[in-house]
């Protein structure tokens, strides 16, 4: 399992230097969240250009607001900026924000990210696009010629329907408040069944959760479940909690000692997890740095035991 970091925000200037940090500690991939501040696949562009080696990764880019011309287009230049290193990462984002930010319909999202890949995956192929749906439309083709093709997409998905689509059309699937057992129980099953059916390679299951070394677990959990709460009312979000029986979203959170955050480490890499991205959070008592060495470390020896 491939160990990265997930982007802590800031500024435009902390979010590139984050990248530049993670790659000289030794983490396989930095990927950054795209929610009300900067445009995750603008600052993953400037990152490309001052980095070399690290996987950058878009977790994840609502669709709805954007064309799916559009933004293989953006992809397909953040990639040519990172050489071959620009993973995409998409979402349907939720109802709340969808229908109450933008105005827009959230009704059936399954059916739209299905039209929504039709164009987007030939695109990130290098390959002209005719389609004509019922909420996206495109004829034609992008010509970015520095371009490594293909540009990896993986969407995330929890419901059954998303994770058939993450398996038979996208290239895997990017979670977020989904743990070993629900991953073990939920999302591998689907996701490589899915992906099996239509022919494709194995589909990459990437996992992001809070992460925190600490030796003070229970009040590392109470400032979690405060910075965490709001996932804990979303319904995607809800769901996946449900099926890993955390009652809050610090109970999927890693928290805890060397020992303890080692095993939860490996029992993510048993439930079929091929990538974990850590958000680190502070456990009161500066604990950020620490859990940065420590995941580093964990990062450096997966990568000398599979290089």
């Amino acid at each position: 399992m491939q160990i990265g970091l997930m982007g802590l925000g800031g500024t435009l200037d902390e979010i590139v230097e984050g990248a530049v940090a993670g790659e000289a500690a030794g983490f396989t991939s930095y990927a950054l969240a795209n929610i009300f501040g900067h445009d995750a696949i603008g600052a993953l562009t400037l990152a490309g250009a001052r980095t070399s080696r690290i996987e950058l990764l878009t977790a994840v880019v609502p669709t709805y607001p954007r064309h799916p011309g559009a933004i293989a287009q953006q992809a397909l230049t953040a990639s040519a900026a990172a050489h071959g290193r620009f993973t995409l990462g998409i979402g349907l984002s939720h109802k709340v924000v969808i229908e109450g930010m933008y105005g827009m319909s959230f009704d059936r999202p399954a059916r739209p990210m299905r039209e929504y890949l039709s164009i987007l995956m030939p695109l990130l192929h290098g390959q002209p696009v005719q389609f004509e749906g019922e909420s996206s439309t495109f004829r034609g083709g992008l010509v970015v010629t520095d371009v490594n093709y293909p540009v990896p997409c993986v969407i995330a998905a929890m419901a059954p329907a998303m994770l058939r689509l993450a398996g038979a059309l996208a290239d895997g699937t990017v979670l977020w408040m989904a743990g070993a057992k629900a991953i073990r129980d939920h999302v591998a099953p689907r996701v490589r069944a899915a992906a099996a059916d239509a022919g494709r390679p194995e589909p990459r299951v990437i996992c992001a959760l809070p992460i925190a070394l600490t030796n003070n677990a229970a009040a590392a959990r109470e400032l979690a479940d405060k910075q965490f709460e709001v996932y804990g009312r979303l319904p995607s979000y809800r769901a996946m909690l449900d099926r890993q029986g955390a009652a809050t979203p610090a109970k999927a959170a890693l928290i805890g000692d060397e020992a303890a955050l080692d095993a939860a480490l490996r029992e993510l890499e048993e439930s079929g997890v091929t990538q974990f991205n850590g958000a680190l959070f502070d456990d009161g008592a500066g604990s950020v740095p620490r859990t940065h060495a420590f995941l580093a470390e964990r990062a450096r020896t997966w990568a000398a035991a599979h290089a």
